[in-house]
């Protein structure tokens, strides 16, 4: 199943819809983001790099400042969930201008790589120093952060918080949680696959179980949360880890849980698209993203980081969450056939 097909087939942008978001501003783009949905930089010359971006929208801006005083090269950046990023891409189809994308799905990203829309640079550096099993070992993408998923929960209301995924379709839970819809949250689809690709077929009953529990499926990662942070709900499940530490940072009344059976974490791929007109641009983007700079600003952004010698200290690191066994090309094959069957049993 292509990348495409993944993201068309579940209904979830019309192209013309995200055409006139891209038109009005887009909400979450940055200052020197691209304003049409084709041909923006037909005029810009040589020292300008476009780059589509799946936030989070603060670390994405600090990284744009960072690379464009580093290198001197302007970026224009577009931001967006991971299903706007490809469904923008789809619309420029016939006339491409995105030099690198970054996802927040690494099946997604490895369907692009596996129909040959990105371009290698085994060459980038310090790949050597990255989670291997997240990046591609022939340099066609580089995960230079990720999240992991888990159990955010409002502190007001949930007195003892939830330590499994099966807890929550016990009857205290009825009707107060939230999940992210897979076909809008790269990181949503990625927890979804990646438990079932560890648990087996019969493992949909986890899901069947949540929507007779009232499990609600709530929009994107930010409109799941919400309603969790106002009271509206007592917990988000597969919830984004950043965004919870976020949160609670900015005095919100939030905190995570990581499953004690294991948990699915969402690596954030960025690569080169084969149709750059911008390769040594590109490139040296790409190795910004995986330099000490910026590995420093996923790390204080509440991501962990894609470097395996960096540490974050404001957040739970890697080697202390249990995770599952993922099959990533089992997630990759089976991406849109599980987002179609999971939003209509959600219906």
């Amino acid at each position: 199943m292509n990348w495409n097909q993944m993201w068309k087939t579940t209904g979830m942008l019309a192209v013309t819809a995200m055409l006139g978001t891209a038109l009005a501003g887009c909400g979450n783009t940055g200052s020197n983001s691209t304003t049409s949905a084709a041909g923006s930089t037909a005029s810009k010359g040589d020292n300008t790099l476009v780059v589509y971006s799946a936030g989070p929208e603060g670390l994405a801006k600090k990284i744009e400042a960072g690379f464009e005083a580093k290198t001197g090269i302007q970026v224009e950046m577009f931001q967006g969930t991971t299903g706007k990023v490809l469904s923008r891409m789809e619309a420029e189809k016939s006339n491409p201008v995105v030099d690198v994308v970054v996802l927040a799905s690494l099946p997604s990203m490895q369907s692009m790589a596996k129909e040959g829309m990105t371009l290698p640079y085994p060459e980038a550096a310090n790949h050597d120093k990255l989670v291997k099993d997240w990046s591609d070992a022939n340099g066609n993408y580089f995960s230079y952060s990720a999240s992991a998923l888990g159990i955010v929960y409002n502190t007001k209301q949930v007195q003892t918080p939830p330590t499994s995924w099966e807890e929550l379709t016990q009857p205290q839970w009825k009707d107060k949680v939230n999940i992210p819809d897979p076909s809008l949250s790269g990181s949503a689809l990625d927890f979804i696959t990646g438990y079932l690709s560890a648990k087996g077929d019969s493992s949909w009953s986890l899901f069947q179980q949540y929507k007779q529990n009232g499990v609600a499926m709530a929009g994107a990662n930010q409109e799941a949360l919400d309603p969790v942070i106002t009271g509206a709900k007592d917990v988000v499940v597969a919830g984004v880890d950043y965004m919870a530490y976020k949160a609670k940072k900015d005095g919100e009344p939030v905190d995570i849980v990581y499953p004690s059976e294991g948990t699915v974490i969402s690596p954030r791929p960025a690569a080169i698209i084969k149709t750059t007109k911008h390769e040594e641009q590109a490139k040296q983007f790409i190795d910004y993203l995986l330099s000490d700079e910026a590995q420093q600003l996923v790390a204080k952004a509440y991501l962990l980081p894609g470097r395996t010698d960096i540490k974050a200290e404001n957040r739970t690191n890697l080697s202390d969450i249990k995770t599952y066994p993922v099959k990533w090309d089992w997630m990759d094959e089976h991406g849109a056939d599980v987002t179609t069957r999971f939003t209509e049993l959600y219906k």
